[in-house]
């Protein structure tokens, strides 16, 4: 994305939520850029699930050292369930980059193309995988093909800074956060929100 088209998501948001714009003041660059590695980053979004940041980067600094930074769903298959748990994957997460390396291998799963599809294609498509949920996938629209329309309504850092900003008294659902949205209109610029709202936080994660 060009800094044009993300400092006029920067411009819209500022005009139209006060609580936005006091956040865009202390906001450094954007974030948003693509990538096309989507194999290596659908891992590493598995890998991190429900883990730090540092505890994730470990582990996929380990997977990706043993692969010398290329893994490839044929490498995965084929290497040993206990190889991949010595790197700290849980016996689930073997499951979750085994079942993407096979879908990826057999044709269920489509990554090429993934760009020109829209986001509920994208969304239908890559949770086809065991443990790669709407989360995962929201995720991926916006640190990896940087899709700016993207409003990740299941994401507790989203739900507690909006708690936090706009002054709730309990965590939003998903239909309090896109009420906000509506009303401060956000759309189109639901990712360059969110980014803010994780900035808040002192939380913005990435997945690289």
């Amino acid at each position: 994305m060009s800094l044009n088209e993300f400092q006029k998501g920067l411009n819209h948001l500022k005009q139209n939520d006060p609580k936005l714009a006091s956040l865009i003041l202390t906001y450094d660059k954007p974030n948003l850029t693509t990538h096309r590695k989507y194999f290596n980053l659908l891992l590493g979004a598995i890998i991190g699930q429900q883990l730090s940041i540092l505890a994730a980067r470990s582990i996929k600094n380990r997977l990706f050292k043993y692969y010398r930074n290329n893994p490839t769903p044929e490498k995965i298959i084929n290497t040993p369930d206990e190889t991949l748990r010595s790197f700290g994957l849980s016996n689930a997460k073997v499951q979750y980059v085994k079942d993407l390396s096979h879908k990826i291998l057999n044709g269920k799963v489509r990554l090429k193309g993934l760009s020109k599809m829209t986001n509920d294609e994208i969304i239908n498509e890559l949770t086809k995988v065991k443990g790669v949920g709407v989360w995962s996938v929201h995720m991926f629209l916006i640190f990896v093909l940087a899709r700016l329309d993207v409003l990740p309504t299941g994401d507790l850092g989203i739900r507690k800074a909006i708690m936090n900003n706009y002054k709730l008294k309990t965590l939003p659902d998903e239909n309090k956060i896109k009420l906000i949205a509506k009303k401060n209109n956000w759309y189109p610029y639901y990712s360059i929100a969110s980014l803010l709202l994780w900035h808040s936080l002192d939380n913005i994660r990435k997945m690289k």
